[in-house]
């Protein structure tokens, strides 16, 4: 090309939760059975839609209107329905107005960062969603600015280090986090979000608040909103529907604008975001209409609840069988349907193995893991030897090895096969050198 048509941040927009299917795929060619733990899906996963849920999507999809497009920042009256939400809960107050959906959160995280100016930086947890990081790098061109979540500490945030680079780097626009957080299950304790808001504050940020697991706490945890505790700072949150009815298909979430009005370059910044969805006319129209219906019905709570424990259940059940093995590092989640499993520094090397029985499945892991990252070799032969596939830590922009996997199995043989083979493969190639 006679021009460098190439985006500064091309090469930041890496997904390793999606990447590592493109390993499975070429072992499943090779004869290799696959178990999928490395995406949040819990439909592939076996979760069946509650019936009235299906119902009421089946009495919509007779409705014309929702064959149609639909006003650019959604449907009014799922807006209305949404903003009456929040303002139910106390704290900040908001309109529909305020209420912007997109086709699904990766959409909303696209325009979130690339709207922004470009010096103008977000700075999130380590371990950090793929989603969220790619995206913010890809927008500024360089690597993604991270603060420490502390494994000894149940993964949460070390705020003197979120601190101190927030106040020394005043590139720093603001804060991201999730909570429930993905990878790592933890619940931010309201102590630790106030105080993420009083730097926000005293430092003139915005935050941004990904709250699409904000339903699926359990273990004690109770779920708390941004809206509820944001006070006067600016602020997006993002919710959707892929989790919690769930349906990760139908591509729809949305951002609660908080506070737009008291600061006027914020409000700016919003005007951009809808201006965004303006070329692209709407979001989609009919898994909009089915959310006054759903989360206003009297079954949707006892639905939430019933799942939470389900997950409870399963990540009581996960930690049980990957805990207690030496050099390995496991915290109990209590939120999402996550489990990170950390190695202890050091305990991974590059002469670890497990045994491979397909010859052409060992050969393939013996190349690809010719000069990788100490987790991303385990991972592969993990991959190999038991054809269990799950995301390396270290691919979620994060130092430290490990990996991440997923409570959404629902046959339980299934799942039982999958933490007890695990933790047999970890014991087994840790001893392995």
């Amino acid at each position: 090309m006679r021009r460098n048509i190439v985006h500064p941040g091309a090469k930041s927009l890496s997904y390793a939760i999606r990447e590592i299917v493109q390993v499975g795929y070429k072992m499943r060619q090779l004869g290799v059975d696959i178990t999928w733990e490395n995406i949040g899906d819990p439909i592939q996963k076996g979760e069946k839609v509650a019936p009235w849920i299906r119902q009421i999507l089946h009495e919509i999809v007779d409705q014309e209107v929702s064959w149609a497009y639909c006003d650019t920042a959604g449907v009014p009256q799922t807006r209305e329905f949404l903003a009456s939400q929040v303002n139910s809960r106390g704290g900040v107050q908001i309109t529909p107005d305020d209420i912007i959906f997109f086709n699904g959160i990766g959409d909303a995280v696209a325009k979130v960062y690339g709207f922004l100016r470009r010096e103008a930086r977000v700075i999130g947890a380590t371990p950090a969603y793929s989603t969220h990081s790619s995206a913010e790098a890809a927008h500024s061109g360089y690597e993604h600015l991270t603060y420490d979540l502390d494994p000894r500490n149940n993964w949460m945030p070390d705020l003197d280090d979120l601190r101190l680079k927030v106040k020394y780097n005043d590139s720093i626009a603001a804060i991201l986090m999730i909570n429930p957080d993905n990878p790592t299950g933890t619940v931010y304790p309201m102590e630790v979000l106030q105080e993420v808001v009083k730097i926000a504050r005293d430092h003139n940020l915005f935050l941004i608040f990904d709250e699409i697991y904000t339903h699926i706490v359990y273990n004690g945890c109770k779920t708390t909103h941004l809206s509820e505790f944001i006070g006067d700072v600016c602020g997006i949150a993002m919710r959707g529907i892929s989790k919690e009815y769930p349906w990760p298909g139908s591509r729809c979430g949305w951002i609660e604008v908080l506070n737009r009005g008291k600061d006027q370059m914020f409000d700016t910044y919003v005007d951009s975001l809808l201006a965004s969805k303006r070329l692209e006319v709407c979001s989609t129209t009919m898994p909009q209409l089915t959310i006054p219906r759903v989360m206003g019905d009297s079954r949707y709570a006892p639905h939430l609840k019933q799942r939470a424990a389900t997950f409870q259940a399963r990540a009581n059940e996960a930690h049980a069988a990957l805990s207690g093995i030496p050099g390995v590092l496991v915290n109990k989640p209590s939120g999402a349907f996550y489990v990170t499993v950390m190695f202890e520094p050091g305990v991974l090397s590059n002469r670890q193995t497990l045994p491979i029985a397909n010859p052409k499945a060992k050969a393939m892991v013996e190349q690809i893991t010719q000069g990788v990252a100490n987790d991303f070799r385990f991972v592969y032969y993990l991959l190999g030897a038991t054809g269990i596939c799950v995301v390396p830590l270290t691919g979620f922009c994060c130092r430290h090895d490990g990996f991440r996997i997923t409570l959404l199995e629902c046959d339980d043989a299934r799942r039982r096969w999958t933490f007890d083979t695990l933790a047999q493969a970890m014991r087994e190639y840790l001893a392995s050198a």
